[in-house]
């Protein structure tokens, strides 16, 4: 019904989102992911890309800051025994990037990390996802190797994000961070490195 929405922000709380658009205030759960891109924009315009939940005894809005989030949602609803509400949690510790590198690595126990989310729950995402989320999310095995199940995971899936923010596309930021060392370096460090050798072409 509604694929994305364009408004000024309001933050009442932080796990939801409020635009306005022309007058009326549309009310969306967010994540923590999508909350910490949009906290310093109150009052501004922005938009959200949107799914709505339609239940027998209720109506509820989510607001995602991209498309990207917003296909992982919904591929994670598409599991059995995952609701919107456990795919927000998972989506509050987890990039899209993130999920996508547990599931393809089988890392089930980043998954439940959510709050929320067991074992088996965790343990059946990455088993029904395993070949759907990093198709939809256009991450494969090749694209993980440099990228271990650890903190510096998260650093080099946030140097990724700004390169392509930067205009690279996602195959060219991949083949230049692959080529960096990322052992205690922080995405700022990695951001200058990519950026080196893509400039070298």
């Amino acid at each position: 019904m509604f694929y994305y929405l364009e408004g000024k922000l309001f933050l009442p709380d932080l796990a939801t989102a409020v635009i306005d658009c022309g007058g009326v205030g549309y009310r969306l759960t967010v994540s923590g992911n999508t909350r910490s891109q949009i906290a310093a924009k109150g009052g501004q315009t922005v938009r959200l890309y949107t799914y709505l939940s339609v239940r027998e005894d209720a109506m509820e809005l989510f607001g995602f800051y991209d498309e990207q989030e917003l296909t992982a949602f919904t591929q994670l609803i598409s599991v059995s025994g995952v609701g919107p509400k456990a795919a927000v949690a998972i989506l509050s510790v987890l990039t899209p990037e993130r999920l996508s590198q547990a599931v393809l690595t089988g890392d089930a126990k980043a998954i439940t990390a959510a709050q929320g989310v067991g074992g088996k729950i965790a343990a059946r995402i990455v088993l029904e996802l395993k070949d759907k989320l990093a198709k939809a999310l256009g991450v494969t095995a090749e694209d993980l190797p440099s990228l271990p199940s650890s903190g510096g995971a998260e650093a080099l899936s946030d140097a990724l994000n700004a390169l392509m923010v930067l205009g690279y596309t996602r195959g060219e930021a991949t083949a230049a961070l692959k080529k960096v060392n990322p052992a205690g370096k922080s995405t700022e460090d990695l951001i200058k490195e990519g950026l080196m050798l893509l400039a070298k072409g």
